[in-house]
């Protein structure tokens, strides 16, 4: 199989082309929110995201039939510091729990007819600690972005990237840390229960990552591989994918959102065809989703990872979606508009 790039300025370059949404489509389904049965702006957020999904998807009044999940794991070498509540074998050990069925983001997919896909990243090899260097050379990122366009159906019709990762709030928390500035502090949470001095060394262990690699510092892809892990890499190249073939994304929690950014601070607009499933309890999410321009759709105090809050917000834009697509218009129920 042909890949569509091998080098991050091959992915840079399809960044910079992406095709934007349909504006016929676009336009035709605002004239049919306007023809609906119900009053103007009645539905509030749901017609919104209905517009912008039938822009995206070039239909004027379509349906989420075919919703695909996909679940990144990687482990970080940065997880030696001690940044986590739990041991590095935790990752593997969750992703047999998710193969089994186990897991909450496995019923969140049943629920809501979501297809779930797995994908484990060289858990045997972690990522370099990036208080010392480079957490990825090049190609390991260049794998990493691959391993997630590769995994994106074609023929699905939204797409939540979701993660499992030891270690990985401090790699977000590092990595929006380059790209925003401000303290290490301020992007540090308690990600799997860490207590206070947990919470410090992450900041300190933050501070360090962005000393050892300044090339991070305001570049989105630069940081995605010297302060990212594999699965981060991942769920930003699934993102690039879904571009490429129209499918709308919703984004996860924390993780996912500072992955992301990369793309958005590598290119402005690469993530116009993507909205945010909700803001998490890491203390630093509601910043970063500010930061990209993004309002969350739900917010349950969820910090569990894995997809599911991007996957709860999957029923959120198929009632979104159904309402626009399956409601009669004034005319075709014979009702008087106002």
């Amino acid at each position: 199989m042909t890949q569509p790039f091998s080098s991050l300025s091959d992915f840079e370059a399809i960044l910079k082309t992406a095709a934007g949404p349909d504006e016929q489509a676009l336009g035709a389904a605002e004239a049919r929110n306007g023809q609906l049965t119900k009053p103007p702006g009645a539905l509030g957020r749901l017609e919104d995201i209905a517009i912008w999904y039938a822009g995206w998807r070039g239909e004027a009044a379509p349906k989420i039939t075919s919703p695909q999940v996909v679940v990144f794991a990687g482990n970080h070498g940065v997880a030696a510091r001690g940044v986590s509540a739990f041991p590095a074998e935790v990752t593997a050990q969750m992703v047999l729990n998710f193969q089994h069925g186990g897991a909450a983001i496995n019923q969140l997919c049943e629920t809501f007819g979501a297809t779930l896909d797995v994908i484990a990243l060289d858990l045997d090899s972690p990522t370099a600690d990036f208080t010392a260097g480079a957490a990825m050379g090049e190609d390991d990122v260049v794998a990493a972005l691959l391993a997630g366009w590769n995994a994106v159906k074609p023929d699905a019709d939204l797409l939540v990237a979701g993660e499992m990762g030891i270690g990985n709030t401090t790699s977000a928390a590092a990595i929006c840390h380059a790209l925003y500035g401000g303290e290490a502090e301020d992007w540090v949470g308690r990600g799997t229960g860490v207590d206070d001095a947990g919470l410090a060394l992450k900041a300190r262990v933050v501070r360090e990552g962005l000393a050892a690699n300044p090339e991070a510092e305001n570049n989105g892809l630069q940081a995605l591989r010297c302060l990212g892990g594999r699965e981060l890499a991942a769920m930003a190249g699934a993102v690039a994918a879904a571009r490429h073939h129209g499918i709308p994304v919703v984004i996860d929690g924390f993780i996912c959102t500072a992955a992301v950014a990369c793309l958005e601070v590598a290119q402005i607009g690469a993530l116009d065809h993507a909205v945010a499933g909700h803001q998490s309890h890491e203390a630093a999410h509601a910043r970063v989703l500010a930061a990209i321009g993004k309002e969350p759709i739900l917010s349950l105090g969820l910090r569990l990872g894995e997809g599911s809050g991007g996957a709860l917000a999957i029923g959120v834009m198929k009632a979104a979606l159904a309402c626009h697509s399956g409601m009669a218009t004034f005319a075709e129920a014979g009702v008087s508009e106002g």
